[in-house]
């Protein structure tokens, strides 16, 4: 068996530990880096690196720089308790600053339950989601329901998982697509905040809690947070983290609908909010904006319905906010083969939900953005990648030929895809 390229280490700066700088002697290291529940930041460590010291703490303050200004701002900018903090751990006057900031963050008291209903589409992958359904069972504070959508399964292998479960009410869709499973999924819910992971995900475990506590600000309508990868052993998934990664940072971010008209002309990048594999809606939203949109992603055009879907609450004027406290892991596709057929519908759907949105916005870029600036961009990766197109580079036949798949989708669903976005 091969060494994995990227040893992922979780570092807790809130115990004991060694100065840090020893880890950057550790080559093809990922290393994040927490106090207690808070992801901090994260840097990678590469086969030849040669960091000295004094390198490697200016590659970690980088890193750091978002949650910290967030977060505790003298320490960031503050450079005797910055250095103080990283070498000296618990006593410095830098990490005493840190846990008092940070102990904001931290609820007084966790609830044992939270009225929140968790979505999980699945499909023939019986054993990832048993490990996914074990995992949600042992949450620090649970979910009032769980709710497993089977979606066009091929056996009964997943009803007999979910069925072992007394909290998991277990739905099978027949119809293939994976927005299709998202609806009814949102539709068999009965609790307020409805939250969706993917059975490839293992959760924080105090994911359930920060969904449900970034519902208790009444402007909130829809949430994403952040996506760490879980492992990082083949080279697939390190072009995925490296290139496409669902990592949206360490700092809160709130959307509103000045986000789209601030980048209208480049076509809004909605994109950028999160992933499906961690997001979580008010269910009173999708009276007001729609379900998703069921001609995107798998079994249809082939991704981006989670976008689609930030764009049009979005454009209804409510707000987005991307909380990194709530956290699951991600298991990326481990075999080249597999990623460049995932690169491929997310191109595919990217392009369809980028002309969707043209047709709803008429003064919005995307078109500029599909016939213009996508095909200057990799024009410059083929170049830069000729002869052996590796790394960034391996996968942009497969992006390009999904960027062509999706117009030629777009235009002979026209009808059945305008008359989605005008109901």
């Amino acid at each position: 068996m091969q060494p994995p390229l990227y040893t992922i280490k979780h570092i807790r700066l809130d115990q004991p530990h060694a100065p840090l700088h020893s880890f950057c002697l550790v080559p093809r290291s990922y290393l994040v880096f927490w106090w207690e529940h808070v992801a901090l930041g994260h840097v990678y460590i590469e086969a030849m690196e040669r960091l000295t010291t004094e390198a490697f703490y200016a590659k970690l303050r980088k890193a750091f720089s978002p949650s910290l200004q967030q977060y505790v701002p003298e320490l960031a900018e503050n450079d005797a308790a910055w250095q103080q903090l990283f070498t000296e751990g618990y006593t410095a006057a830098g990490a005493a600053a840190l846990q008092e900031a940070l102990a904001r963050h931290k609820p007084e008291s966790t609830p044992a339950e939270v009225a929140v209903s968790v979505v999980i589409c699945t499909r023939n992958r019986a054993a990832y989601l048993e490990k996914c359904l074990e995992q949600l069972h042992q949450l620090s504070c649970v979910p009032q329901e769980i709710i497993v959508v089977d979606n066009a399964p091929l056996d009964d292998t997943s009803y007999q998982v979910a069925s072992r479960y007394k909290k998991v009410v277990y739905v099978k869709e027949p119809r293939a697509g994976l927005d299709i499973a998202r609806n009814t999924g949102a539709m068999s819910a009965t609790c307020e905040v409805v939250a969706f992971t993917d059975d490839d995900v293992l959760v924080h475990p105090m994911w359930v809690y920060w969904v449900w506590q970034t519902f208790q600000n009444k402007s909130v309508a829809a949430m994403t947070g952040l996506i760490i990868a879980s492992q990082l052993h083949t080279r697939a998934q390190v072009n995925f983290e490296k290139h496409w990664s669902f990592n949206r940072g360490y700092a809160d971010k709130v959307y509103t609908g000045d986000f789209i008209h601030s980048t209208l002309s480049i076509g809004p990048p909605v994109w950028e909010i999160g992933a499906g594999a961690n997001m979580a809606f008010r269910k009173s939203v999708f009276e007001q904006v729609g379900l998703f949109n069921e001609y995107l992603d798998v079994g249809a055009a082939g991704c981006n319905g989670d976008s689609e879907m930030w764009y049009r609450i979005l454009a209804n004027g409510l707000a987005i906010h991307y909380n990194p406290r709530a956290i699951v892991f991600h298991e990326h596709r481990n075999e080249t083969g597999r990623l460049k057929h995932q690169l491929f519908y997310y191109m595919r759907g990217f392009t369809v939900a980028a002309l969707l949105q043209q047709r709803q916005k008429a003064e919005a870029g995307y078109k500029r953005h599909l016939y213009s600036v996508l095909p200057k961009f990799y024009l410059k990766l083929i170049r830069r990648g000729f002869p052996y197109y590796r790394s960034r580079t391996s996968t942009i036949w497969a992006e390009m030929t999904g960027i062509v798949s999706g117009l030629i989708y777009y235009r002979r669903n026209q009808k059945k895809l305008l008359k989605s976005i005008s109901k």
